[in-house]
């Protein structure tokens, strides 16, 4: 539906003027003069105040009879990972200790100056860089696991244990033969139509799933490095493709509860609160004081919506069904407009009812 609410119209507006693309996927901007739409970090010279309007999608915009931007493409939804690169990552995993050079790539069609660049916006490194680090993290399962070091640096393709030693302490910052402290986690990048998110697990545990944009994820990713002694290292496993898979389900509202296996990391004060987010019914909402007494704290009304604040799994545990006591939708850290329409697309699903 069109963005009708004032406040977050000037929030959408100046994001625009700013061309801040961490709004992509939660507005798109319609020009009423030219008949127009962009995504939010368009490069095109910004309109007036006035002359502007907002939607949630590019469908609701072209059915308003506005046509999409020939320079920001609003109708392909930024960061997705196309088609080539999936193929890409899958011989990665495929090769184990191989290196897929560029000569492998281009006899399957795919273009190595194309894929590296698409690397070195998304994630900040080449395909060969990210290739070296997917490999560090089998070998710290591999080490976990019970593996000798010096097999472990075979599997991984290095012909010499001095130079997996010297790249291992580059990724993760120690030796491999304390590698059994490190728990590797997979760090990907979520596609949503309220813009990406990080999903960070091992190969059986969701540990994280946060906006991109969200000021307090730094703070996030340093609770759970110090908590579970963690390494981020970027790139997929199959439990991040079944967060992406499960996401997708989500949002075109065929799914109304998350079967993923997740970590907390946090205090057992924060992990009751998180824990009973999740018996929060789809569709339903509670208010802080409620959410209090779920708990038995009825007098820590504050310290649940600060523990709320700190969820580290957004959506899956959803303290965006947690509002005010006069329904005023606050206190969510991803942004109002994002909580807004959550409980709106759960609404649509079924009648939002309190408990």
């Amino acid at each position: 539906m069109q963005s009708e609410n004032p406040r977050d119209q000037e929030i959408f507006y100046r994001a625009y003027l700013r061309r801040d693309t961490s709004f992509e996927g939660i507005f798109y901007i319609a020009v009423k003069t030219t008949g127009v739409f962009c995504r939010p970090g368009c490069s095109a010279r910004p309109p007036k105040r006035a002359n502007v309007e907002f939607f949630r999608s590019p469908d609701e915009a072209m059915d308003r009879g506005y046509r999409p931007c020939k320079r920001c493409n609003p109708q392909h939804s930024v960061g997705d990972q196309p088609d080539w690169l999936q193929r890409a990552l899958r011989m990665v995993e495929s090769a184990h200790s191989e290196r897929v050079g560029d000569r492998e790539l281009a006899q399957q069609g795919i273009d190595p100056v194309r894929l590296r660049r698409w690397c070195l916006r998304h994630w900040g490194m080449t395909f060969h860089q990210y290739q070296r680090r997917w490999r560090i993290g089998v070998s710290i399962e591999q080490i976990n696991a019970g593996q000798k070091v010096i097999d472990s640096a075979g599997n991984a393709g290095y012909e010499s244990l001095s130079g997996f030693s010297e790249a291992f302490k580059r990724f993760v910052g120690s030796s491999p033969r304390n590698a059994s402290d490190k728990t590797a986690l997979s760090l990907d990048i979520m596609q949503t139509p309220l813009g990406q998110m990080y999903a960070a697990a091992t190969s059986d545990t969701l540990c994280l799933l946060e906006f991109t944009d969200r000021e307090d994820l730094p703070r996030q990713i340093k609770r759970i490095q110090s908590n579970m002694d963690a390494v981020f290292l970027p790139g997929s496993n199959p439990l991040t493709r079944r967060v992406q898979q499960q996401l997708n389900e989500y949002f075109a509202g065929s799914r109304m509860s998350f079967d993923l296996p997740v970590r907390f990391c946090g205090t057992a004060f924060q992990q009751s609160v998180w824990h009973a987010l999740q018996q929060i019914p789809y569709a339903s909402t509670r208010n802080y004081q409620q959410q209090a007494k779920s708990i038995g704290r009825p007098e820590a009304v504050r310290a649940v919506a600060s523990a709320n604040a700190a969820n580290p799994l957004a959506i899956v545990v959803p303290c965006h069904r947690v509002i005010g006591k006069q329904g005023a939708l606050s206190g969510y850290a991803g942004g109002v407009w994002r909580k807004r329409y959550l409980i709106e697309l759960e609404a649509a699903s079924g009648e939002c009812q309190t408990v």
